[in-house]
């Protein structure tokens, strides 16, 4: 999703040319611990491609944070493998190092703490996740067990996964937060919810709690992709069919009616064609919509010079380029809710709805 500034309209930004503002702030927090250059210089690469790695799931305002807590960790995990070689030194002559016992440990310590924090689901959570991770169900048809819908427990699935993944990790450093504030920070992180990351003002608290900037990595790396959301770059023609086919295949989980379906896929490929002709460069999010009422939401960004006109640019039969398109007009047509949000050199975001009718 797109940042938003202080006067309400997004940043369009990517996420390199954010995370190619912090370096020098990486820099000197590196430098202040690491005196040796080359060392230094690594270390600082190490961080940007950790941060870079992180950034699609991080909500652009905590971004700057993030990189400090990374550093730090960063520079700890050198110290800390350091110490160890230091004080495994002496056994590097031995020909059979005993790691047998050891890697039996970690593997019990692993297996415990997934059973503590199986344990922490509610019992319904617990039943959805392994009848869906293990014995292979679907979402349709957990729903029909449980009386809900796909994308109610392609939903619940998402939040499940996001709090195993917390409670895992604090069994595993055998920790209880420290404060109220920590799990739902760390929920937030784990399920990459940037609105959400936003409200707790986990930037700040990551800067605040130790167990949190240690745990924040591990949660960006474990995080999954969820199953009710696609993304699709957009840069060339072959994009608008990949994006248009996405769309619509995301769409009929919901049961749209084929005339439904196609509708959506058309406006799809109306706002990617957009970006291809005008931006060069941007992204199409689909995901699907359980409240208030089933539907899908399209999400077409972009980083291009953005639209002068907006109101010439949505009356019906305007064309920036010659073609058979409907362009802006005809896509907000054929969706139920349309919003623009442009401004001139920073780029572009169409926000569409399709509710899907009940029957």
């Amino acid at each position: 999703m797109t940042a938003e500034r202080s006067d309400g309209i997004p940043d369009q930004r990517t996420p390199q040319a954010d995370v190619a503002a912090l370096i020098p702030m990486v820099r000197r927090i590196v430098a202040a611990r690491v005196q040796d250059g080359p060392t230094a210089d690594d270390l600082v690469q190490e961080t940007l491609v950790r941060v870079l790695a992180a950034a699609p799931r991080v909500e652009p305002g905590m971004l700057e944070s993030y990189a400090i807590v990374t550093a730090r960790n960063v520079v700890a995990s050198l110290w800390r493998e350091r110490d160890r070689h230091r004080r495994n030194q002496h056994r590097v002559v031995d020909l059979l190092p005993e790691q047998t016992h050891d890697d039996g440990l970690v593997a019990q310590e692993e297996q415990n703490a997934v059973v503590q924090a199986l344990a922490r689901l509610s019992e319904r959570e617990r039943d959805t996740l392994l009848a869906h991770e293990v014995s292979g169900q679907d979402t349709r048809s957990l729903a029909g067990e449980i009386g809900s819908t796909a994308g109610a427990v392609a939903a619940q699935l998402n939040r499940t996964r996001a709090r195993l993944r917390v409670e895992y990790l604090l069994a595993l450093d055998q920790a209880e937060p420290p404060t109220e504030r920590c799990r739902p920070v760390l929920l937030a992180l784990s399920s990459g919810d940037r609105r959400r990351q936003r409200e707790v003002d986990a930037a700040r608290h990551l800067l605040e709690c130790d167990l949190c900037a240690r745990l924040s990595e591990p949660l960006m790396e474990r995080g999954q992709a969820r199953d009710d959301e696609i993304r699709i770059p957009i840069h060339v023609d072959a994009d608008i069919v990949a994006a248009r086919q996405a769309a619509r295949e995301l769409a009929s989980r919901l049961g749209f009616s084929k005339t439904d379906l196609t509708l959506i896929a058309t406006a799809v490929s109306e706002v990617a064609r957009n970006i291809v002709r005008f931006a060069g460069l941007g992204e199409i999010v689909v995901e699907l919509l359980d409240q208030p009422r089933r539907g899908v939401r399209v999400v077409a960004m972009d980083t291009g010079p953005g639209i002068a006109d907006v109101e010439q640019a949505l009356a019906d039969g305007y064309s920036t380029y010659q073609g058979l398109g409907l362009g802006l007009p005809g896509a907000r047509r054929l969706m139920d809710e349309f919003a623009i949000m442009t401004e001139i050199g920073r780029g572009t975001t169409v926000t569409m709805t399709k509710w899907r009718e009940e029957r």
